[in-house]
């Protein structure tokens, strides 16, 4: 435990966090593999799917375990510095995902570093989180619609488990993925949307 104050250990959560957060993981392995620059192919996001475009699965799956990684790492470090620091930093790496100052605020959907986060604030409630994307997954075959489905039942789980706090800041994040994934939204109601497998 940190001998910050509580404030002192806050403000250094939001600081660690959107760092830890803003590491483009997808655009770095994939400069490093001569992949090119991920942010001129598909999407043009820099999380996992995009990376999945390349061709490269490898490359693929690093780029999700690194960015759920970041938010773990993040949230876990926050919580060193206080319980209540735990969920700032958690919030923080997420933002910094989806917005990372140095990439322009132009960043990835989140979804990877969601899931993260929820591991690191109460793990029972990510493996809630896994088992309703899978479930979705398997019924209609969007990733997009999975990830949505599964970002509502992960501050449900957390209510029902007993942990409001996390669960109002778990909601917030689920409104911002909500809003990175809008032009999925767009594209499954008016029928559009790539299922998981097929060429986009």
């Amino acid at each position: 435990m940190s001998s910050l104050s509580p404030v002192s250990a806050d403000i250094a959560a939001l600081a660690l966090g959107y760092v830890l957060g803003s590491i483009p993981f997808g655009l770095i392995l994939t400069r490093l593999a001569g992949a090119g620059d991920i942010r001129s192919i598909g999407s043009g996001n820099i999380g996992a799917t995009n990376v999945l475009r390349t061709g490269r699965k490898d490359l693929a799956a690093a780029t999700l375990l690194l960015d759920a990684l970041k938010g773990t790492a993040a949230t876990l470090l926050g919580a060193w510095l206080s319980p209540q620091a735990a969920i700032f930093a958690g919030i923080a790496a997420f933002v910094g995902h989806i917005a990372p100052v140095w990439l322009g605020f132009r960043g990835g959907k989140g979804v990877a570093t969601f899931l993260g986060v929820l591991f690191a604030l109460y793990w029972p409630a990510g493996l809630v989180f896994c088992a309703v994307w899978l479930s979705a997954a398997a019924i209609w075959r969007f990733s997009s619609l999975s990830a949505l489905l599964a970002s509502v039942a992960a501050p449900a789980s957390l209510w029902a488990f007993g942990h409001g706090d996390e669960a109002a800041v778990v909601a917030l994040m689920t409104a911002l993925l909500w809003w990175k994934h809008r032009e999925n939204l767009s594209r499954l109601l008016s029928g559009q949307e790539s299922r998981i497998g097929q060429k986009s």
